[in-house]
């Protein structure tokens, strides 16, 4: 007899916690992208895609059902749910660090064309052992 469990975990997982789903999907396609280009300017966005799933993997796991702001009133209790906001601002911190990375990447990105007038990696690596 099949065991319906794996079947039940399979629906729960697709209504309830889609989230995590879009995580492994973004992070599938990022890596993908990442490993199967030769092309820069494809490789910078397919780390943007992979670094986007992280924070959707950091800020839906940080999710409290129920939770308050964690601003604690003196009437709560100890049991009481709050939401940490730690994860924002890390994600937050990290937004902004990805935002430089990737500037930084594609001012890299326009002097590396500009000097070897491509940007297939496998091109550039024939010239530069050509050199």
């Amino acid at each position: 007899m099949i065991d319906p469990l794996p079947l039940q975990v399979g629906i729960e997982l697709l209504t309830h916690r889609y989230a995590y789903l879009l995580f492994a999907l973004l992070l599938a396609i990022g890596l993908y992208i990442i490993i199967a280009s030769s092309n820069l300017v494809k490789m910078i966005i397919g780390l943007n895609l992979f670094q986007t799933a992280i924070f959707l993997f950091f800020i839906s796991t940080a999710y409290v059902t129920g939770g308050a702001t964690p601003v604690i009133p003196k009437e709560a209790k100890a049991y009481d749910p709050f939401v940490s906001p730690l994860p924002q601002v890390i994600v937050l911190t990290a937004i902004v660090v990805g935002i430089a990375l990737t500037a930084v990447a594609l001012a890299l990105i326009v002097r590396i064309y500009s000097a070897y007038g491509t940007l297939e990696e496998d091109t550039i690596r024939e010239v530069r052992a050509d050199e």
